[in-house]
């Protein structure tokens, strides 16, 4: 074979690889897709394959199976790959870069959730080399992994006739994970594991991997939670030196400081939480002033008092960001002796806190607001429900201040819907448990009068707060702040919500664009009705997520132009660094600090609201482990439901009593063939012409519960 014949045919291999970029081929198998006949031009074939192996053009497996190799270098951009359960990836490119680069799951070649990546665009986007920067949404290509993500992997450990593997929970790993012989860590078949991955050399091979935590049965309820903080990477305990620090911490508050705060020890002020809170972040108190205004007093423990900017403790919060409220414990942000004890609002005791005062008249209009420094005594610690049965009409010494906030309260919340806050009423649940720590009932949390008037004084505080800063930055050039921001929801999505609606009965033009008024009659149409639940759940996934900036643009879902969180530095970072701010603002902040913060800020934004989101999606997780346990003891009990999801490959339903969501499989539907309709969000019998709609409601039967997948199926009862 001649040397342009070798040359043409190495081209053609290349091409054929290029078409299959995740395949790998036997070389006879080869041979035979690219029309190679005879003795002597499949020996040259297989010369030439070789020379293409040691050239590294191709790469070579197992069996002696060929595949593509990593296209050459060039143009390189590094970020961080996102993956979807749909196994299509994000890269955000890292700075001097801007933009992010879709990645198809057959261009991710080895690489994994979380890591730091090389890509290369594909040739018919525009870009710019000098200045590296992308289009939103641009198309390419992972072709090295720079740096493997430290997440481990949690599943299950399973086996085959010859080997052992690990098989995710998570569908973005989307590949089952080899343990090879001694790198188990004594784990047996059918318990779940964390897997740290170890090498992953092609695209066409599966990965390898070490077993370094064993952390039970799959599938019982200590190890599926168990697996849920060890998938979100949350930590149950804190550091040696962090346990140090906080221990140090004198409980006493030094005579010196009451001298420097506002002494409102003799303020009738006091607490309402949670039945079973132990941080109390908030206390409240409300003066009624002989011109018919109220003077409301929100009071917040002053954290950032006690956790010193730049301290290991202050570090390690920063880390975590939030607590997380899982179905059956927290994981919280500060350790116990500051969240439970020192800066927790107990009753009967002094305590360092913030206190926001804010005159309001009769109409729920803002006279007058001061923010200052203070010491406080809560004089009691009331629960929602004993505050619910005051409001209601029972008898307590602290009535007369309870009733005066309830109604203040409820004209807040009328005035703020009708400046066009949206009010979204998802309906949660909690789980009672037995002495195993297994669920025994899921019981409905009541929106209570009570939350509203704790909610309604937040709101304000806040938006007080936020307001005060901003105004200050318009006059000064003075240090960023943190500002909670809500963007308007993207348009595509609002439509989408239009048409689901529409076929529930319901009223939702977005024709001449949308606002936060016409989102709020929406969802006081559908409030009492059995659908609301559902209608609030699809509105909530239409909008864009809040977030923390160091921009303000406003929150469109609560209709404010300012707004921060400022009153749980307990339980949020961003709220202990808005607290650290306000004192800065109290004096002219040196340029030097000035800057210092500009540089700070954003990435306390940026980590903020990640460690939010993980928070949110552990919550759900732990929640859906807990769900799965409770409906196993009812496999065959039967129920009412309402259609909360469509799919070609099923219904999704919510059990109108529990808010359990599980799937009725198409392939369990056996009565009729049936046809999807993504627009109308409907599944149609070709024969019966029976139809089930999005928002319809049904009876159902749970048939399969699988705890490891952490799935409930169920199938539909006439």
């Amino acid at each position: 074979m001649d040397g342009k014949k070798i040359e043409d045919l190495k081209e053609k291999i290349l091409n054929f690889f290029a078409k299959y970029p995740t395949e790998q081929f036997k070389p006879k198998v080869l041979a035979r897709r690219l029309a190679i006949k005879g003795d002597a031009d499949y020996r040259s074939f297989q010369h030439i394959l070789n020379e293409l192996y040691q050239e590294k053009a191709v790469l070579r497996g197992k069996g002696k199976r060929y595949c593509r190799a990593n296209p050459p270098i060039s143009h390189k951009l590094a970020g961080t790959l996102s993956i979807s359960k749909s196994r299509n990836g994000i890269v955000s490119l890292l700075p001097p870069n801007t933009g992010t680069v879709n990645i198809s799951s057959r261009f991710l070649s080895t690489a994994l959730d979380g890591d730091l990546v090389n890509v290369v665009l594909f040739a018919h986007h525009k870009y710019e080399i000098n200045e590296v920067i992308t289009e939103q949404g641009s198309d390419g290509e992972i072709i090295e992994v720079i740096q493997r993500s430290k997440r481990p992997i949690v599943g299950v450990l399973d086996k085959s006739k010859n080997f052992l593997f690990v098989i995710p929970d998570d569908q973005k790993t989307g590949r089952d994970i080899y343990i090879p012989r001694g790198k188990t860590s004594g784990a047996k078949p059918g318990e779940k594991v964390v897997v740290q991955i170890e090498s992953w050399e092609s695209p066409a091979l599966n990965p390898e991997g070490l077993i370094i935590e064993r952390l039970g049965k799959a599938g019982e309820v200590h190890s599926e939670m168990l697996a849920v903080v060890r998938e979100f990477q949350l930590p149950l305990d804190f550091p040696h030196d962090i346990r140090s620090e906080s221990e140090l911490i004198n409980e006493t508050i030094p005579k010196e400081e009451y001298k420097n705060r506002l002494d409102l020890r003799e303020l009738t002020c006091f607490t309402i939480d949670p039945i079973d809170a132990k941080d109390f972040d908030d206390a409240v108190s409300i003066e009624t002033q002989e011109n018919g205004n109220f003077k409301i007093g929100v009071h917040i423990a002053d954290v950032s008092h006690y956790v010193r900017e730049d301290t290991a403790l202050d570090k390690e919060a920063l880390k975590r960001g939030t607590s997380v409220y899982l179905a059956d414990n927290v994981i919280p942000m500060l350790p116990e002796k500051l969240s439970n004890n020192i800066c927790s609002l107990r009753p009967n005791e002094d305590r360092l806190t913030y206190s926001v005062f804010i005159d309001i008249s009769a109409r729920g209009i803002v006279k007058k607001y001061s923010i200052e420094k203070s010491v406080i005594n809560s004089k009691r610690r009331f629960n929602y429900e004993e505050v619910q049965k005051i409001i209601e009409g029972g008898h307590d010494h602290f009535a007369e201040p309870i009733g005066a906030m309830h109604r203040l309260s409820q004209l807040l919340l009328k005035k703020r819907l009708k400046e066009g806050s949206i009010d979204f009423e998802s309906i949660e649940t909690k789980f009672l448990f037995n002495k195993e720590g297994k669920p025994t009932e899921i019981l409905k949390k009541p929106r209570l009068d009570s939350h509203r008037l704790v909610e309604e004084f937040m709101l304000l505080a806040n938006q007080v707060v936020a307001k005060h800063i901003g105004l200050i930055k318009k006059h000064h050039n003075i240090c960023p702040f943190i500002y909670r921001v809500h963007d308007a929801p993207p348009p595509g999505k609002l439509t989408d919500l239009a048409s689901f609606v529409e076929h529930l009965g319901y009223s939702f033009n977005v024709s001449s664009g949308i606002t936060s008024h016409a989102l709020q009659k929406l969802l006081s149409d559908a409030k009492g009705k059995e659908e609301e639940n559902v209608i609030n759940e699809v509105a909530i996934r239409s909008m864009a997520k809040a977030i923390y900036s160091e921009k303000n643009i406003g929150h469109f879902g609560l209709g404010f132009k300012y707004y921060s969180h400022f009153t749980s530095p307990i339980r949020r970072y961003p709220d202990l660094v808005v607290h650290r701010l306000l004192n800065e603002y109290t004096s002219k902040i040196p340029h030097q600090r000035s800057e210092q913060l500009q540089q700070k800020i954003p990435y306390i934004c940026e980590q903020s609201s990640e460690r939010e989101r993980i928070a949110v999606e552990a919550e759900r997780a732990s929640v859906k482990v807990m769900q799965v346990e409770y409906m196993k003891r009812h496999l065959g009990d039967t129920f009412h439901a309402i259609i909360s999801g469509v799919t070609n490959f099923g219904l999704f339903v919510e059990i109108t009593d529990l808010l359990v969501e599980g799937l009725v499989r198409v392939r369990d539907m056996e009565d009729d063939y049936y046809v999807f309709d993504e627009k109308k969000y409907s599944l149609t019998g070709r024969k019966t012409k029976k139809r089930y709609r999005l928002g319809d409601k049904v009876k159902i039967q749970v048939v399969r519960v699988d705890p490891e997948e952490r799935r409930i199926d169920f199938v539909l009862i006439d």
